[in-house]
Parts: structure tokens; C-alpha cells; sequence
């Protein structure tokens, strides 16, 4: 546990990126100690789809699909045997549905003939996958295989710039090399979803809930840019 003294030699004067690191992994262990993917799965090859198809959508639009399509398709030799026509009604609802289509029954002909049927362990061969990104890979290392995989989504990328986790990072890369570098590899799976829930639920993007977050103490875009907005919201 960390005294108001230590806090405050954090605060009066500039911190170093270890010292925000370690702010930052000791708040939420004490905070959210068992963060998890939101995504619902029961095996590999369903959290395989169920990321593929959260590409740019909402993961309560794919929980909404997901039952009926995991019914119909409980395998991946079920589904690579399947026609477009059989695929897409089941997920009409989700963003770019026709490209999902197609990069599922891929995906599962691919699983089908180059793995043995099961989902690949390595980032490397993951994303010969068709509609396995990067991302997507180091969602199913860490996820599945409790591998240190850290996945940069949309969250993760703007929350680690605002803290000050990275530094003048331009692509997701880039902020996964410089997130890796300073996590210890046995909490990367960890704060893969540490970074994704808390950019979901409190840094929103367009209206961060400051007031509601517990990392303004080392937050750099709370001190440049908002600290003065709640200051003088709370003095009126």
C-alpha cells in the first residue's frame, strides 16, 4: 500500500515513466484485481470468432449474435463447410458483415487444413488467418493461451497515450512495443483488459469521466488538459 507521502513525491515533480508505470499496475491490481474480456465463449474456436467479428463493433452486438451462430456452427469443420448464404443472416447485425462472412468461413478452413482443427498458439500463426490482425492475435495469446499479448484496440491506444503509459505513439505497434516494454510480462494479459475496460467505461473518448477516475493523480491529460475544467466546476 502506498502512503499519501509517496503520492505526493509522485505529483510534486515530474515523474518518471517507471514511477507512472507502477502507479498506474498498483492502482488497478487493488482496484480491479480480475478484469476479463466481456466477449462470451466456452472454447478457443468461439472466441477466434467472436473477436473476428468485434472488428469496429460493439462487443454487446456480438454477445447478441454469437448463441444462434455457435448452435449452428459449433466447430470449425461445420463452419468451413458452409456457404455465405448459411453464414451472414447469423450476423447480419454486426459491422461489415459480408467481409465476416467470408474471413469466418476462411478462418475455419484455414484452422481446418494448416492446424489440425485447433486454434494456433503464436501471433505469428494466428494472423495467417484470414481477418486476424495483430490485434485480434494478441487477444487470443493472452486470452486462451496466458501469453503476454498486448492487444491495442481503439481503448488501449488512447488511454495509454492520455495517462502517459506511451510517448508520441502513431500506430498500435508502436504503443504495444512501448506497453510490453514496461509491464511485467505475467500482468500483460491483465492489463490488456485493465486499458480496454477503463477506456470503455471512465476515458470515454469524447467526454473522459475524470471525476470518476482514479488515476488523475499521474494522469498527464488530466493535468494539461481537464484538471482545470473540474477545478473550476467544483469552486462554482
Amino acid at each position: 500500500m502506498r502512503t499519501p507521502g509517496f503520492f505526493c513525491l509522485l505529483t510534486c515533480r515530474v515523474m518518471t515513466k517507471k514511477e507512472r508505470y507502477r502507479f498506474v499496475i498498483d492502482w488497478f491490481q487493488q482496484h480491479v484485481p480480475n478484469a476479463e474480456t466481456e466477449l462470451h465463449y466456452t472454447n478457443p474456436y468461439e472466441l477466434l470468432v467472436a473477436v473476428i467479428l468485434s472488428a469496429q463493433c460493439t462487443d454487446k452486438r456480438v454477445n447478441m449474435v454469437t448463441p444462434a451462430l455457435f448452435e449452428r456452427f459449433p466447430t470449425p469443420e461445420l463452419l468451413a463447410g458452409a456457404m455465405f448464404e448459411d453464414v451472414e443472416p447469423f450476423i447480419r447485425s454486426v459491422t461489415f458483415a459480408n467481409n465476416k462472412t467470408r474471413h469466418l468461413i476462411g478462418m475455419a478452413g484455414m484452422l481446418i487444413n494448416d492446424f489440425g482443427g485447433e486454434v494456433p498458439d503464436t501471433v505469428e500463426e494466428l494472423i495467417k488467418l484470414p481477418g486476424v490482425g495483430r490485434k485480434t492475435a494478441n487477444v487470443i495469446v493472452s486470452v486462451v493461451f496466458d501469453k503476454p499479448g498486448m492487444a491495442v484496440d481503439t481503448h488501449v491506444f488512447r488511454v495509454s497515450a492520455r495517462i502517459g503509459l506511451t510517448t508520441r505513439a502513431k500506430t498500435p505497434l508502436q504503443a504495444e512495443q512501448q506497453l510490453v516494454a514496461h509491464i511485467p510480462a505475467e500482468l500483460i494479459p491483465l492489463a490488456h483488459h485493465w486499458l480496454i475496460l477503463h477506456g470503455r467505461y471512465t476515458c470515454l473518448a469524447r467526454k473522459p469521466k475524470c471525476s470518476d477516475c482514479g488515476l488523475t493523480a499521474v494522469c498527464k491529460y488530466y493535468a494539461t488538459d481537464m484538471k482545470h475544467l473540474h477545478e473550476g466546476s467544483a469552486g462554482q
